[in-house]
């Protein structure tokens, strides 16, 4: 893409936001709209799989900070002197941006981010001729993947269908029809910028013969359109860790968006989330259970059998323990893949019968007239007279 391409569109009507938005408005938006126009909910629909490759370009940008701080800046430099350089500037006049923001900018001192950011946004550095040319990484790429709380602790391997831009497979990267090659373009020599020259001074902008590229497709490729990428649908395994937590994100490296003359591909981000279990719960490490019991169990303690992922494990409750009381079983919760191990965290919770038939009843009654006398909340109710005095 030229720089004149990038400053003059609107990512942020593409997704549908203002351009104070925060990172997780835009993140929110790009995913609704992802979902709405992805190719696989719209098979055969052009207009829908232009949408989608725009929405995806417009959440590159302004999912990465530095771009969007980038993008942010060029918009706001050319939006108010005149648009594009040519009308920027006192009078109208023209002047090489990359000297006065560069070299003269350096000697100026204090300019040298915005040369940088310029010469970032016109492919170059400095005005070095050839530049539009050289290897750029492809974008990051992030998408979901949804799994069983088991899995999330024991660890998986999980197949996914992902559609994303990939290098055309027709004109491998290249944009030209097979059997046929882009040509250095004439009007640039292949810098993808030309200077042109008014009274004393002079400035660059990208080639219009070419788009800023240095290139030239003549006879494009049918699939991509000269573009070099096309989406598509390509499944890929994915390892998930044991232990790992929801809305964590795992990275692959090298399995995002193909970069550009032959530079590196970015790295696909995948944000796992888990399904939660009917039984377990998790507290970091450590795996957590409900177990209903008795008065009678408590009162006069017990011996259980509790359900763990891998079986049951039996725990001794000591008369006299209270509701509520939290019981550990060592070493039968997660275990990461770093060797830590957490523990099954058991909570005893009394249950309380919703009938009783007669002889339940009165062996309760019973027990209430003997224990008359003991008052559960008396030190409660002492603590109460004390604050009241």
């Amino acid at each position: 893409m030229s720089a004149r391409d990038w400053i003059e569109k609107d990512f942020y009507r593409e997704l549908g936001v203002t351009s104070d938005a925060s990172a997780d408005e835009i993140k929110k938006a790009y995913r609704k709209l992802a979902r709405e126009l992805h190719p696989d909910a719209n098979p055969g629909d052009a207009k829908a799989e232009a949408r989608f490759k725009a929405v995806s370009e417009a959440y590159g940008v302004l999912s990465d900070t530095a771009k969007r701080k980038q993008y942010d800046e060029a918009r706001r430099l050319f939006s108010g002197g005149g648009g594009f350089p040519g009308g920027f500037g006192a009078g109208g006049g023209g002047f090489d941006v990359g000297d006065l923001f560069g070299r003269q900018g350096a000697q100026a001192g204090g300019m040298g981010g915005l040369g940088d950011l310029l010469g970032g946004l016109f492919n170059r550095r400095g005005g070095t001729a050839g530049s539009a040319t050289r290897p750029r990484r492809g974008e990051d790429v992030e998408t979901d993947v949804r799994i069983d709380f088991t899995e999330a602790v024991k660890g998986a391997t999980v197949p996914m269908r992902l559609s994303s831009p990939a290098t055309c497979g027709t004109c491998a990267g290249s944009g030209a029809r097979p059997g046929t090659s882009p040509r250095t373009c004439t009007n640039c020599g292949g810098a993808g910028l030309v200077t042109r020259s008014q009274g004393a001074f002079a400035f660059s902008e990208p080639c219009a013969d070419c788009r800023g590229t240095g290139r030239i497709v003549d006879d494009p490729c049918p699939e991509c359109d000269g573009d070099g990428v096309s989406t598509k649908t390509r499944t890929l395994t994915i390892r998930i860790p044991p232990g790992v937590d929801d809305g964590q994100r795992i990275r692959l490296a090298g399995q995002g968006e193909p970069g550009r003359n032959n530079g590196p591909a970015g790295d696909l981000f995948v944000r796992v989330h888990v399904n939660p279990h009917p039984i377990f719960g998790r507290s970091g490490n450590d795996l957590t259970v409900t177990v209903p019991v008795t008065f009678p169990e408590l009162a006069l303690g017990t011996t259980l059998t509790v359900p763990t992922l891998e079986g049951k494990v039996t725990l001794k409750v000591p008369a006299g323990t209270a509701s509520g009381r939290v019981l550990r079983a060592k070493g039968k919760g997660i275990a990461r893949r770093d060797g830590q191990v957490g523990d099954l965290l058991i909570t005893l919770n009394v249950a309380v019968p919703n009938n009783m038939d007669a002889a339940a009843r009165e062996a309760l009654e019973n027990y209430a007239s003997v224990t008359a006398k003991h008052d559960p909340r008396a030190e409660l109710n002492a603590l109460l007279e004390k604050r009241s005095v």
